[in-house]
């Protein structure tokens, strides 16, 4: 997902590690952004070494496979508690992934086989309201259908989660920026990429 994302093009090769650590500049808005991107592995051995990366999380977009229930099912058993635990107050945006399989013939016969079928909307929409996930959203690495609405619509949760926190210690520094030279706000206004941590 963050691969197909960053490079606008589906990866041949990718072999995942605990997390790999992308770069992005993007405009959201009209808004420059820089993002940093953590690309982290579901495998039970990374368990200890994924949370390295949770605590200076600005949103998470917690992923699973349309075509995967048991993905699916790992969303409120697995992923949530652990995130809770480690980064409590980052939005969250549930994302289906693959969805260019959901209708592919092969996989439904696949499916099949194990009494499954993919992974209903409702379903994944109810799940993402029971979770306090800011959105759901289906997307596809192969196509890339849907990919950039994924992002941004986690990049504007973060922005406004960041937002939210400093509109609570708005007072004080508000009195702060009165007492600013001009000269000290121009200085300040040069720094115009804002920085975002986005975990997947």
């Amino acid at each position: 997902l963050v691969v197909s994302y960053t490079t606008n093009g589906y990866p041949t090769e990718y072999v995942p590690t605990a997390f790999d650590n992308f770069s992005a500049k993007v405009s959201v808005d009209g808004q420059p952004v820089t993002l940093q991107l953590c690309d982290t592995a579901g495998q039970d051995e990374f368990d200890k070494l994924r949370p390295l990366c949770y605590t200076s999380a600005d949103v998470f977009m917690l992923c699973f496979s349309v075509v995967s229930p048991a993905s699916f099912q790992n969303v409120p058993e697995k992923w949530i508690p652990e995130i809770q635990k480690h980064a409590p107050f980052a939005p969250l945006v549930l994302v289906g992934t693959q969805c260019d399989l959901r209708e592919d013939v092969k996989v439904l016969i696949d499916l099949a086989k194990y009494r499954e079928r993919p992974v209903d909307p409702a379903d994944a929409r109810h799940c993402a309201m029971e979770i306090g996930a800011v959105a759901y959203m289906e997307c596809s690495s192969l196509t890339q259908k849907n990919l950039k609405e994924v992002f941004d619509t986690a990049i504007l949760a973060s922005m406004q989660h960041h937002g939210s926190r400093k509109h609570s210690r708005g007072k004080q520094k508000r009195r702060k920026k009165q007492r600013q030279t001009p000269d000290k706000m121009k200085s300040l206004s040069k720094s115009w990429w804002k920085r975002y941590c986005c975990v997947a």
